[in-house]
């Protein structure tokens, strides 16, 4: 069954080279935290330092996806301190 398509609540296209964003709805934000609190993931070689360390991803706007990024961790580290919390609500920053 394929994926219902999602609702776009703002479309802008350049004139400049047509590039368009969509800003679509989401029904939360799924992030992975570890011992109840957030965390950056960063991953690199420890043969070589170049191209240097990469921050990955931990908050998605699709639950499976940060579903199986805390399966694969807890299998990683051998432990189930990853967990997935749902976001829909929280503090405001103030824009500038």
């Amino acid at each position: 069954m394929s994926r219902p398509k999602p609702k776009v609540l703002l479309e802008h296209t350049s004139k400049k080279n047509f590039k368009t964003d969509q800003i679509l709805e989401a029904e939360a934000i799924w992030a992975v935290f570890y011992k109840n609190k957030p965390f950056n993931l960063k991953s690199f070689s420890s043969m070589v330092s170049y191209p240097g360390p990469k921050y990955k991803k931990v908050a998605f706007s699709n639950p499976g996806h940060a579903i199986n990024l805390a399966k694969k961790l807890n299998i990683e580290f051998d432990c189930r301190d990853f967990t997935v919390v749902v976001l829909n609500s929280g503090q405001t920053l103030k824009n500038e």
